[in-house]
């Protein structure tokens, strides 16, 4: 049966587990595989895993206890490896790699921040600060065989909006990164102009909720920023 991999820690790690259990129903019991300077918390993978809440908050629950306790390299959910020789294959083959991780995620959490801009302030904005699509705008509205006109103010309209979607992004990641170790950006979607992953020392992630907090309340009713966290650092292994 394949091995269910949770995450990897050191050897000289705690490993308190007590009172959880691994996912699966029954929930399957937790066990180590070690290879020299490392560990991984494993367990029976039961068959048909699906990113069940239930699997999801036991895989989850099982990386939080660890990172309670210490550096850990949380695996994402539904890893497998084909069995325990295979999983200390790798701890054996990747032991440099694997230590430099932990030593670069310890004592860190992870922040995860979304920001979305209202629409229609956005393109307020746009039309009272360009003047090009502001005149061409008003020469369009009432004129209707202006078709060319029209398509061309649409594409300045779109670029104008993707340009200062950007520019947003960036001097909210240029205020929040400052107070983090680490900066991982994803894709943006069409609402969502910004999401970002922070890693932060623990003991700044009071200060750098404050600062989110801060930032929201600056921006004002349009722009809307959500944050999750602290988390285990998933986006930085």
């Amino acid at each position: 049966m394949p091995t269910y991999v949770y995450a990897i820690t050191r050897a000289d790690h705690p490993l308190r587990l007590d009172g959880v259990s691994g996912v699966g129903d029954p929930p399957a019991d937790l066990r180590t595989v070690t290879a020299r300077d490392l560990t991984a918390v494993v367990s029976e993978a039961p068959p048909g895993l699906r990113a069940k809440r239930r699997d999801v908050m036991a895989h989850q629950n099982v990386v939080e206890r660890l990172m309670g306790d210490g550096a850990t390299l949380p695996m994402r959910f539904g890893l497998l490896g084909p069995d325990d020789d295979q999983v200390a294959a790798v701890l054996e083959q990747e032991q440099s790699g694997y230590r430099e991780r932990l030593a670069d995620l310890e004592g860190h959490v992870e922040f995860h921040v979304k920001a979305s801009r209202d629409e229609d302030d956005l393109l307020r904005e746009i039309m009272e600060r360009n003047d090009d699509i502001r005149r061409l705008n008003e020469r369009t509205r009432d004129d209707p065989s202006a078709h060319q006109e029209r398509m061309a103010l649409g594409e300045m309209v779109s670029h104008a909006v993707t340009a200062r979607r950007q520019s947003e992004a960036d001097e909210l990641v240029a205020v929040l990164e400052g107070a983090a170790a680490r900066t991982a950006r994803g894709e943006a979607a069409t609402s969502v102009f910004l999401t970002a992953s922070f890693l932060v020392r623990d003991e700044e992630a009071a200060a750098f909720t404050r600062l989110v907090r801060e930032e929201a309340e600056r921006r004002g009713k349009t722009c809307h920023l959500t944050l999750t966290g602290p988390l285990p650092p998933y986006s930085f292994v």
